[in-house]
């Protein structure tokens, strides 16, 4: 079978990738984009009829994903998968970063695929949930029929979400018999968040790579010079965490005054707020305002919160002399997924709850004032800069028509400060010549070295130096035979993959297929996956000639149209 090649939209971006001799001028044709291109479903045969040196996953934003009428990829037993190739559906956003590889090199050597989620805001978690499953499920099938296969991830707005969380649980994994639930983590060359909501204060574009301001460990060329990065941190602080054997391979791309990534520190109202919104039905809110149905949603959210608020207040007998605020409280336990049975604190029983004060409880009430003093001062201090950030119409600041920062990744290019292309530009550059090295079969570093320096690290802080020397040594030299002996083949049956495993320091919960750490004499087994329902319909994002969209559509920025009109939150 065989796979024709789109025109793209990324007329605007070829002087500036071939500066860095990244793609070839030639003519590219500017379309709209998210379209179906059938009417009724269908499936395309992927995995068996090419094996792909690499493999780029898109995941767009809120109305950016494949919806009903596209053509959708199988596994090698004829499953359907949760994405469509790029021939089938495009992002406005995100085809500008995975798709300039097409052009430079061959076709059967890269592909360019669009997860299938919800991408909607009727329950925003479940909807990211089902997304990192997908995600998953789609790398472990292709993986199982092409161990040799490359990937990248690459998300954006709501999809960063997804990508950040995905990319976590792969660089995390412990393997089990020397295999990989997901699919072995020296496999995922690269991963691109566009707007990181879980990004912590004062991280670099690059986290956990040698020059977290510069670039990633794989690539050459620079970001930006000096170090700068963007103020505060990610509005779902919960969502933070360390990518494991994924350090140095990810860029975090983040732009002052988008609050998905910079809210100000000191909001800590405006992260309560976050986590129940993160939990309501947005999507009816916006079609509906408020009715009786949508504010029975609210109030069942906040009622949840505030009953787990008080169990685990109740549960801590001497939380009146502890310096934890209800403030803080509420925070925690409004996080979506929170479960009390797990909590640090046992949850009290009703007898608890009528039985008389005894004297030890009665003894913390005179705690009760200082408490008080602390609840005040603490609802200022960590609320500094709230009102600061509702009075500047935080909605506009981020999502604002031809202004809001959440644009900001498609026009930030500042030459004149030593930063030449766009943070878009800049991650197509990186992942065409990761595709470029995938085709030449370039050796990709073990991330077994990097993992050990960084625990010799945390047991001895005086090897800190000679620990991250010789991270860079590996990054630069390590060799591997797996892409050695892996070719692209229409073959059914590819080499197998002898790449070096990585341990980690969690297990991903959700797993279908295991991904072996093979040697030359071990055969690859495929298993089915097993692939989430995603019933949810999704809206494609469309450009017009006026730069107007419906609100909920991302809409891309054109040579007329230098900055999107309207999307929502996400």
């Amino acid at each position: 079978m065989s796979f024709t090649r789109p025109s793209r939209r990324i007329a605007a971006s070829i002087a500036a990738f071939a500066s860095l001799g990244v793609v070839a001028a030639g003519a590219v044709a500017l379309t709209g984009g998210g379209a179906a291109t059938t009417d009724a479903p269908a499936v395309e045969l992927v995995s068996t009829s090419t094996c792909y040196d690499m493999v780029s996953i898109g995941i767009g934003g809120r109305n950016g994903a494949p919806g009903a009428g596209v053509k959708l990829l199988t596994d090698a037993n004829g499953n359907q998968l949760p994405a469509a190739l790029s021939d089938d559906f495009e992002s406005d956003w995100v085809d500008e970063v995975v798709s300039p590889a097409n052009s430079a090199v061959n076709p059967e050597s890269y592909a360019a695929i669009y997860l299938q989620y919800p991408a909607n805001m009727s329950s925003y978690d479940a909807a990211v949930d089902t997304g990192v499953s997908n995600a998953k499920s789609v790398m472990s099938a292709i993986s199982a029929s092409c161990p040799g296969t490359r990937f990248a991830i690459v998300g954006y707005s709501e999809g960063a979400d997804v990508a950040r969380r995905t990319a976590m649980e792969v660089g995390n994994q412990i393997p089990t018999d020397g295999k990989y639930a997901i699919v072995n983590p020296s496999k995922v060359v690269g991963v691109v968040i566009l707007a990181d909501a879980g990004r912590t204060s004062g991280e670099g574009p690059f986290p956990g790579a040698a020059n977290p301001y510069s670039r990633p460990d794989n690539f050459d060329t620079n970001y930006q010079n000096g170090q700068t990065t963007a103020t505060g941190a990610g509005a779902l602080p919960g969502t933070s965490g360390s990518f494991g054997a994924l350090d140095g391979k990810v860029a975090s791309f983040c732009s002052n005054g988008d609050l998905t990534c910079s809210l100000p520190e000191s909001t800590s109202i405006v992260h309560l707020l976050a986590n129940v919104g993160r939990q309501v039905n947005v999507d009816a809110f916006e079609r509906e305002g408020l009715t009786p149905a949508t504010a029975a949603d609210v109030a069942t959210v906040i009622g949840r919160v505030a009953f787990f608020a008080l169990n685990d207040i109740a549960s801590q007998p001497n939380w009146l002399a502890s310096d934890e605020t209800f403030l803080d409280v509420l925070i925690k336990v409004s996080e979506p997924g929170y479960d009390p049975s797990k909590a640090a604190t046992t949850p009290v029983s009703k007898s608890d709850t009528t039985a008389p004060i005894d004297s030890d409880k009665a003894s913390n009430l005179a705690y009760l004032p200082s408490k008080l003093f602390k609840e005040v001062v603490g609802l200022i201090t960590d609320n500094q800069n709230t009102v600061p950030v509702l009075m500047n119409d935080p909605y506009g600041l981020t999502l604002g028509p031809g202004v809001g920062h959440h644009f900001d990744y498609w026009r930030d290019a500042d030459l004149a400060n030593g930063k030449p292309l766009t943070s878009a530009q800049y991650a197509a550059a990186w992942l065409t010549q990761l595709a470029k090295d995938a085709q030449a079969k370039k050796p990709i570093a073990d991330p077994v070295v990097k993992q050990a320096a960084l625990r010799t690290v945390q047991a001895d802080p005086v090897a800190a130096v000679a620990a991250v020397q010789a991270v860079m040594s590996t990054d630069e030299t390590a060799t591997t035979t797996a892409d050695a002996t892996t070719t692209s083949s229409t073959s059914t049956t590819p080499l197998p993959d002898t790449t070096s495993t990585a341990p980690a320091p969690t297990t991903p919960s959700d797993t279908t297929t295991s991904d072996a750490v093979p040697t030359q004499s071990e055969s690859v087994q495929t298993t089915d996956a097993t692939i989430p329902s995603v019933t949810d319909e999704t809206v494609a994002p469309s450009t017009t000639a006026t730069c107007e969209a419906e609100a909920g559509v991302e809409v891309a920025p054109t040579a007329t149209c230098p900055a999107p009109t309207s999307v929502p939150a996400s």
